[in-house]
């Protein structure tokens, strides 16, 4: 993908600015027919889309629409049917002694926005941020992924049929583009990617101390404790690993299994994974491909930990990795030492759930969190522990509720969207009191004649 030049930045970052000068974006009735208009363009190149990440993924069609597409255009409905209401006004409480002035909270767009998204679902990553920012009434430039080369140029085309280039524009490439990006003032970033990069984009955005919307990943851990629906939770342990062949944010990076329901549960996600995908699974159409050589060199790495129990086949021309549980693993092994993004899944033991849930508050704190067992214990480490969000006798769901913020903590982020918080994220909330000039009470003034009362009120 080629670069963006700088001055071709330069030029649609001033062209956005202008835009937003005009004041047209604040306006709801406006932001209303946008994300209408977006909504038709992505029904309208729909096969497209899928068509570009089948080819840059591997992605099937469905599980482009299930993972992709149908959050973008759930993203748009909710907002088209509350944005009136968000964007309200807030009335607040008013306290005594600064009556008769009354006090409310205006929601403003923050100005001109940069997204950055990775490769891992490039539409959904790129376009659902853009939600947020049109509705709050922001101009945004977006960034995608070098590393899906098609379905970025989708997403250009897209782009460049739907809105006027001074309100939303799109910039292409690598490293050199972020580069040339991250120079540049803007009224916030938004950046989904690794813990790493987003140091790089924290450290740029504090040079013109621009507000950051980190989304992020980590190793997310999943207990299995003793108690635990053993058929049910394998099933969908199955099911959130491999999607997008294991290349997603809040994949269940590893297993921490109750010592007694190790040996089930493991064959019992292998015979899943096999339900899913077929014997052979190099041949369904349903499971994607690893996105580069350089990712499947890293990936290779890793297979060495521990003990392979089922899987482990790879094919490095086609980037192919088959479905993979590893057992006899231990905290020191490389699989434990980074985020494995792919179709790996490492298995570690435990005989009490104070020795899971220590372990888990030594490492980073992850962007998600999965517990499958009883009701009463899920409640206990949940209390015990912090995630970005969480599932309990589930995984990847969280994500599908609009209603939920999504978003990491620490190392795994710093930021929340996805429904009103999407509103919010690019919005200034403006504090406003409003004071009559019929009475002006003397308290505040010089030389403070009523002081007395006015301790007894404050």
């Amino acid at each position: 993908m080629k670069d963006t030049p700088e001055s071709i930045i330069i030029e649609k970052l001033g062209k956005q600015r202008s835009f937003f000068a005009t004041h047209i974006t604040k306006d709801i009735s406006f932001r209303l027919t946008q994300l209408r208009n977006f909504k038709k363009a992505i029904i309208k190149n729909q096969k497209k889309i899928e068509d570009a990440l089948w080819t840059d993924l591997h992605k099937s069609p469905e599980e482009t629409f299930i993972t992709e597409i149908s959050i973008v255009i759930q993203e748009i409905d909710q907002h088209l049917r509350n944005l009136r209401y968000w964007a309200r006004p807030q009335r607040v409480d008013t306290p005594l002694p600064l009556l008769p002035s009354s006090s409310k909270i205006m929601f403003e767009p923050l100005g001109v926005s940069l997204v950055v998204a990775p490769w891992n679902y490039p539409f959904q990553l790129l376009m659902t941020p853009l939600v947020g920012s049109i509705s709050a009434g922001g101009c945004t430039l977006l960034k995608p992924s070098p590393d899906a080369p098609n379905i970025a140029k989708v997403m250009e085309e897209l782009v460049a049929e739907t809105f006027d280039p001074g309100y939303v524009s799109l910039v292409q490439g690598g490293r050199d583009t972020n580069t040339a990006l991250f120079k540049q003032r803007f009224d916030l970033i938004f950046f989904t990617g690794s813990p790493m990069l987003g140091k790089i984009v924290m450290k740029a955005a504090a040079e013109h101390l621009t507000p950051v919307i980190l989304e992020l990943g980590g190793k997310s851990p999943c207990i299995v404790d003793e108690n635990a629906n053993i058929d049910v939770a394998a099933k969908r342990i199955a099911w959130g690993k491999k999607i997008n062949a294991g290349q997603t944010c809040i994949a269940p990076d590893y297993l921490l299994v109750h010592k007694s329901v190790k040996s089930e549960l493991l064959d019992k996600i292998e015979a899943n994974i096999r339900k899913m995908y077929g014997e052979n699974i190099r041949e369904s159409r349903f499971y994607p491909r690893i996105v580069s050589d350089r990712a499947m060199d890293r990936l290779k790495t890793l297979l060495d930990s521990g003990t392979v129990h089922s899987g482990g086949e790879v094919i490095e021309e086609e980037r192919f990795i088959s479905p993979t549980i590893l057992d006899n693993v231990h905290p020191h092994h490389p699989v434990m030492q980074e985020e494995i993004f792919g179709p790996i899944l490492p298995a570690l033991t435990f005989e009490k759930i104070d020795e899971a849930v220590s372990y888990i508050n030594s490492q980073d704190k992850p962007l998600a969190f999965y517990y499958f067992g009883k009701n009463k214990k899920a409640k206990e480490v949940l209390r015990k522990t912090t995630s970005g969000g969480a599932c309990v006798n589930d995984t990847i769901l969280h994500i599908a509720n609009h209603d939920l913020p999504f978003g990491g903590v620490g190392t795994s982020g710093n930021g929340k969207y996805h429904g009103k918080q999407s509103f919010l994220a690019f919005s200034n909330q403006r504090s406003v009191i409003t004071t009559p000039t019929w009475i002006d009470l003397p308290f505040k003034y010089v030389p403070f004649k009523y002081f007395k009362l006015l301790k007894k009120i404050l």
